[in-house]
């Protein structure tokens, strides 16, 4: 089969094993008001998917450099899907929902990252980052539609039954996957016969610093996504929408938020292939970072003003995910490459994990139960959105060093 064909495949796959990624925060406001939740208690059940895919993400990425990738794809795609089903027909309590939540984000640790790795050893380096950017757009676009969809039902039926149906997407990304990657292109090694390669992911300063640039996406990223339902659903409630209604059509907003991000990876992939990596990075999470800084004070704007700003701030929040991941492939040798993908994810994710929390913390403590219960919704949205920026600016930090590392690399290399 033909590499571009087969990538087109896994990302439909892809798709299917997002659904269940972002289900939960489109019903958040809801579940937060049915079960008496803080903003700290429903940031950790949100927490607990990355958390769960925290826990298997180094040993089943590792894995892939000695079993085959693609019997951990599947079975990892079917997992999280039977799991969502049974977070949507049991979760009853934050402690249930935590465990059922964290046992889902073992599937995406089976599946993102080693779809990831199949996708970077199928292409060269000259089309790596065109393709890796098609990739993790595949994975913006999944999770938008993970909102959109989950939001659009609870319009018509109950949360539980929204969580159920956009759970049954993992089990078709998964028998999807059987065949596509029954049809892998041939793997393109360009990075041979190194010794004892696997320390090299530990002592590889460029690689390690590319890493730390993604955690300071991730951190960025995730905490927004995982509170953007709830800012517009509060934004609705203040204009005397009911909550249920407020949810939903918060959901559907965000997914078009979340969508532009996926045609922002894209973007970047080329636009690095052009200008190389580290400069695009540098300048796309400056902007995503300024924009993370302005948005929570936006709230009392008009709803229009918040869509057309939040797409933005969608573009630039996720633009530079497909350049961070295409960079690792590229510092590091083929033979260890998943297990420097698994250390590039649990860096991330455990930031991804963090930053969510953080927020919540910081909304209960700009929010006075008495401030919340006088107004009928949360009002106070710019410091939690502020921490988020902060986090972001930890990127270009790194991509400075990792610019010094290389010009030093290179003025050694001159002297010999």
């Amino acid at each position: 089969m033909h590499r571009d064909k087969w990538l087109r495949l896994l990302c439909f796959a892809e798709i299917g094993t997002m659904l269940v990624l972002l289900n939960y925060s489109a019903a958040l406001p809801i579940i937060k008001e049915e079960w008496g939740l803080t903003n700290t208690r429903a940031g950790l059940i949100y927490s607990s998917y990355q958390g769960g895919y925290i826990l298997l993400v180094v040993l089943l990425s590792t894995l892939t450099d000695y079993v085959d990738t693609k019997k951990i794809y599947v079975a990892s795609a079917l997992w999280a899907g039977v799991s969502g089903i049974l977070f949507s027909l049991f979760a009853n309590s934050f402690l249930s929902a935590l465990i059922l939540r964290s046992l889902t984000g073992f599937g995406l640790a089976g599946t993102y990252m080693p779809g990831l790795k199949m996708v970077s050893a199928s292409f060269p380096s000259e089309e790596r980052g065109k393709a890796v950017g098609l990739y993790v757009g595949t994975f913006s676009l999944g999770t938008a539609l993970s909102l959109f969809l989950t939001g659009l039902l609870m319009g018509y039926f109950h949360w539980r039954t929204a969580l159920f149906i956009t759970s049954l997407g993992p089990i078709i990304g998964g028998l999807l996957a059987i065949k596509t990657l029954n049809n892998m292109p041939p793997v393109q090694v360009e990075l041979q016969g190194e010794r004892d390669v696997r320390r090299q992911v530990f002592t590889n300063r460029p690689a390690l610093l590319v890493m730390v640039g993604y955690m300071a996406h991730m951190w960025e990223m995730f905490g927004m996504r995982g509170w953007i339902v709830a800012f517009f659903a509060a934004a609705l409630v203040s204009r005397s929408s009911g909550v249920a209604a407020a949810a939903s059509y918060g959901a559907q907003i965000s997914a078009l938020i979340i969508l532009a991000g996926a045609f922002s990876t894209v973007w970047a992939g080329r636009l690095s292939d052009r200008y190389g990596r580290v400069r695009t990075i540098q300048v796309i999470m400056l902007a995503g970072a300024f924009c993370s800084f302005i948005f929570g004070w936006l709230r009392p704007l008009p709803v229009a003003v918040l869509i057309l700003f939040s797409l933005i701030y969608g573009f630039f929040v996720t633009a530079e995910s497909s350049v961070l991941s295409t960079a690792v492939t590229e510092e590091v040798p083929f033979p260890c490459l998943g297990s420097a993908m698994a250390l590039q994810s649990f860096l991330g994710w455990t930031a991804a994990a963090v930053s969510p929390i953080i927020f919540g913390i910081v909304l209960d403590w700009t929010n006075p139960a008495h401030v919340v219960e006088a107004a009928g919704f949360t009002p106070n949205w710019g410091p939690a959105f502020v921490v988020l920026g902060l986090g972001a600016l930890l990127g270009p930090v790194a991509m400075v060093g990792l610019q010094r590392l290389k010009k030093r690399e290179e003025q050694i290399r001159e002297c010999f």
